[in-house]
């Protein structure tokens, strides 16, 4: 008995070393990685372990990045999650980063979650596959082409001014920040996805219903977002395995959406198809389905040089397959639709607390109406007053104030980093 005493003792004592190892290596494991800032003299914030300094940014990464300059110095930096971040507001360093040495910041921040149709767009490639998109896409973003596009975007303002009329003349009350929403969904829809929605009396359209579906995906703070960030190796691949409806249900939606707009546009001659985002890329999608400027309305003549000039390089076999076209529309809904709403509610509340600066606008408006028969491409540039109350705004409560490249060498500042 007394020999069993014993053995039975032994293997307590056994498990209860097991289990405080597991938790020293666990602890270990928790701050191993917090050690990489200091020992490039970057100062920062102390990190909690897995997790680092994400909960700095429960109120959104403005305010945390403000905090984290403000106590730390203009080259600061924190952890989101395992992953060291710097960051950077003196302006020889980002001048050095986004200028000078360029190339060695090729790539943007993973976005290890990211899934097709997702991850073929340019915010998610990498390399010389972004190389080749980007090169193929470029094109479409000429002057001929932007101007292009002017009537879809004035049609989303004529609805716009419609739909804030009726509050005007009734004298009710009025969220503007929802009829800014319901304005940029309209116009991201029409440009990048070929559809004519209202969404403010239309909410339950199917293409505004999973659009803010799709931009729910990207919330923070969920329970398996924290997860990732503390066992990324773990958790990256489980999450990409994991069945998610919703998820599937958003991207069947879109891709059967752009399937049919895509045999649709091919049925059409080339001058009646719609002059959208969605066509020049679908013009894109070989270089013998190309159609020529001429079938556009050319009204500055160095675009035509400018094509004339492009035109040998045009003849390649690069090509966007339908995944690539309907990620490409994705940018659209992700940079353009809480920004331009943002900024257009901004600018909305700072003229309403700025009654000054709102006459003056608003005389250089009427003075603009007189002059020109609409706004345009080109007769936009004669509001230079617009564009500095646009300005400010951006400056005061900028919607994208940061930008998260990747270093792709070990890299030394020239400001003595």
């Amino acid at each position: 008995m007394e020999e069993s005493w014993v053995d039975g003792l032994d293997d307590t004592k056994v498990t209860l070393a097991l289990i405080a190892g597991l938790l020293g290596l666990l602890y270990w494991y928790s701050i191993s990685a917090f050690s990489q800032l200091q020992k490039m003299g970057i100062r920062h914030p102390k990190p909690t372990p897995f997790i680092g300094n994400v909960l700095l940014f429960q109120k959104g990464f403005w305010e945390g990045s403000s905090q984290i300059l403000k106590k730390f110095g203009p080259i600061s930096g924190y952890y989101l999650g395992r992953r060291p971040m710097v960051l950077l507001s003196d302006p020889e360093a980002v001048k050095q980063v986004l200028q000078k040495d360029f190339f060695n910041f090729t790539n943007r921040m993973k976005m290890n979650l990211a899934t097709k149709p997702m991850s073929d767009s340019l915010l998610c490639l990498r390399d010389e596959h972004w190389k080749r998109v980007r090169s193929v896409l470029t094109p479409s973003f000429s002057a001929a082409r932007m101007k292009e596009m002017c009537p879809l975007i004035n049609q989303g303002c004529d609805v716009l001014l419609s739909n804030l009329q009726k509050y005007a003349v009734s004298g009710e009350p009025c969220n503007v920040q929802r009829c800014y929403a319901c304005f940029t969904m309209d116009i991201v829809a029409s440009v990048a996805f070929g559809t004519k929605v209202d969404s403010q009396k239309d909410p339950d359209h199917p293409l505004v219903q999973n659009s803010k579906k799709f931009l729910e995906l990207f919330t923070p703070f969920k329970p398996v977002f924290l997860l990732t960030l503390a066992f990324p190796s773990i958790m990256i691949p489980i999450a990409r395995r994991l069945p998610n409806k919703n998820r599937d249900q958003i991207n069947s939606f879109f891709g059967k959406a752009i399937k049919e707009m895509i045999a649709l546009r091919d049925q059409q001659p080339p001058d009646k198809r719609r002059r959208d985002f969605l066509q020049l890329m679908l013009d894109a999608r070989t270089s013998a389905a190309n159609i020529s400027v001429e079938h556009f309305d050319i009204v500055n003549q160095a675009d035509v040089a400018a094509h004339v000039r492009d035109e040998p390089r045009k003849k390649t076999t690069k090509t966007l397959n339908e995944e690539e076209i309907l990620g490409q529309a994705f940018i659209f809904l992700i940079a353009g639709y809480e920004t331009t709403s943002s900024l257009l509610s901004f600018t909305t509340y700072l003229l309403a607390t700025h009654p000054e600066c709102q006459e003056k606008l608003l005389r250089e408006v009427d003075k603009f109406a007189e002059n020109h028969d609409g706004a345009d491409y080109n007769t936009v540039h004669d509001l230079p007053y617009m564009d500095m109350v646009i300005s400010e705004s951006l400056r005061m409560y900028p919607p994208a104030f940061r930008w998260a490249p990747l270093c792709c060498i070990l890299y030394l500042f020239g400001t003595g980093l």
